[in-house]
């Protein structure tokens, strides 16, 4: 059985003092329900705040990830953060490919698989964003997009590289618009996204891939989602800054474990 993973990309908000203690609150009930045993938590703070994030999370079963790399070791890339310089501060975890970094600001699947590639060398585990845009979806495109996502953003991976790859489905229409895929529709599309990386890697690597849903993500619909069968986690963008939201997706994690998927 594939652990849950539930991530929270807290995107660019709080400030460090508010950062740290979101991050110490969620891993002290983490830690009451002990939560490590059942499933994975990971919060991705800006990359300002991961140091001091890191070490409010000290001998926490609550891992940190970064929101985005660079694929260059070092160098006059002014603004950009390494692989090295993530793991050196304690991330375990790195987002790429997420749709604010496709869409606003204009990365291609090649750039991003070779972030991927970067990331997976340097020993960082990957959490590969892929989606549709509206007009996509509203097209019936959603297979053709992830299809590509994953094609293009895992080309050059090898089978076993893919223990440390994590894919988040985000249909972009509903990234904090409220909407929200229905678990039937979560589950075609990661359902269609694990039977592409079946072609690309085989049947056994497919299936221990985890697959998260994100967008819009929320206490009420969490638990509906997560017992999909082909739904593994959740990558968490509001509702993560907030407590008692995020825990409340944490503990739908929980009771899908313990029910068995």
């Amino acid at each position: 059985m594939r652990r849950f993973f539930i991530a929270g990309n807290w995107k660019m908000n709080l400030s460090a003092a508010e950062a740290r203690v979101l991050a110490a609150e969620v891993a002290g009930k983490v830690a009451v329900e002990n939560a490590a045993a059942k499933l994975d938590v990971a919060v991705c703070p800006a990359f300002v705040h991961l140091e001091s994030v890191v070490r409010a999370l000290q001998g926490a079963p609550v891992a940190v990830g970064g929101q985005d790399v660079y694929f260059e070791p070092n160098g006059a890339f002014t603004g950009e953060v390494s692989v090295a310089m993530l793991k050196d501060v304690g991330c375990r975890y790195v987002i790429i490919g997420h749709s604010e970094r496709r869409h606003v600001i204009g990365e291609t699947d090649e750039l991003i698989n070779r972030k991927v590639k970067a990331a997976l060398a340097g020993g960082l585990e990957v959490i590969l964003c892929i989606g549709e845009l509206l007009e996509e979806w509203e097209k019936g495109q959603t297979e053709a997009v992830c299809q590509r996502h994953l094609r293009q953003g895992l080309a050059g991976v090898a089978a076993e590289q893919t223990a440390k790859v994590t894919i988040a489905y985000e249909p972009v229409w509903a990234i904090g618009t409220g909407k929200t895929a229905t678990p039937e529709q979560a589950q075609e599309a990661q359902a269609y996204s694990r039977s592409v990386l079946a072609e690309m890697f085989g049947g056994r690597a497919a299936q221990a891939v985890r697959i998260q849903y994100g967008g819009s993500v929320k206490p009420a619909n969490a638990e509906e989602l997560l017992r999909q069968p082909d739904v593994d986690g959740a990558l968490v963008g509001g509702a993560s800054l907030k407590r008692e939201d995020f825990w409340g997706i944490i503990q739908a994690g929980l009771r899908a474990s313990a029910a068995g998927k």
